[in-house]
């Protein structure tokens, strides 16, 4: 049975990661509070800033960038979303 966690994203029980994205605090954070889907949403809307934004994750300005991004995802706050991006139709 998969572990469930309360999701601070989406405010509900859902399936839980199967081991922390990150080393430290901030991964055993991420491990405890987010759902599956929700690290699943974020690394589609990451990949999207990244790619609409040309950043280099080589940069640490633009790992900090992202660091804040995906804490406001997760809270619930307003985030940053690629400009102009149309989402394809189905």
């Amino acid at each position: 049975m998969p572990r469930t966690i309360f999701c601070k994203k989406y405010q509900q029980e859902l399936e839980g990661l199967d081991a922390p994205p990150y080393p430290g605090p901030k991964g055993q954070d991420i491990f405890e509070n987010v759902s599956k889907q929700a690290w699943q949403d974020w690394q589609g809307h990451q990949t999207m800033l990244i790619n609409e934004k040309h950043l280099s994750l080589a940069d640490p300005e633009a790992r900090k960038y992202l660091q804040g991004e995906m804490d406001k995802f997760f809270a619930g706050e307003d985030y940053d979303k690629a400009e102009g991006y149309v989402p394809p139709s189905s």
